[in-house]
């Protein structure tokens, strides 16, 4: 049984929102749900993903570095799928926050990218394959 169920995200506006994350979402392979007052994104053996409206108006933007939400990365399998899972976000209005690169002092193999909306959720798409072993 997966230890994470699902990801609630608190956003300004729903409508907004969709349009931003279901390109993205839709491009990983997740199936969208609709529900009142929510939607909400699934794929087989990964925890959903729900986006919820603020009760509160003007309780945003969230601030990258404060306490809360710091980031969500999404592991792919190519540099390629980085550049075009980036490419989408930027298209669905997200802002890149770094382009497409390799992050070394992560690991040699580390490339990735990160973007944010304008509810200051920061997303990344990261290729990190597993280091091979040398046959001795």
């Amino acid at each position: 049984m997966a230890v994470f169920d699902h990801l609630g995200i608190t956003i300004d506006d729903l409508a907004r929102s969709v349009a931003q994350f279901h390109p993205v979402l839709e491009a990983l392979g997740f199936s969208r749900q609709d529900a009142d007052g929510s939607v909400a994104w699934q794929r087989d053996g990964e925890p959903e993903l729900i986006l919820f409206p603020a009760r509160e108006t003007d309780t945003g933007p969230h601030e990258h570095g404060r306490v809360g939400w710091q980031h969500l990365a999404f592991a792919v399998d190519s540099p390629a799928e980085v550049d075009h899972l980036h490419s989408i976000a930027l298209g669905a209005g997200w802002s890149a926050v770094r382009e497409p690169k390799k992050y070394p002092r992560f690991t040699d193999r580390y490339y990735a990218s990160f973007v944010e909306d304008d509810n200051g959720i920061r997303l990344e798409f990261m290729y990190n394959p597993p280091r091979t072993t040398v046959a001795s």
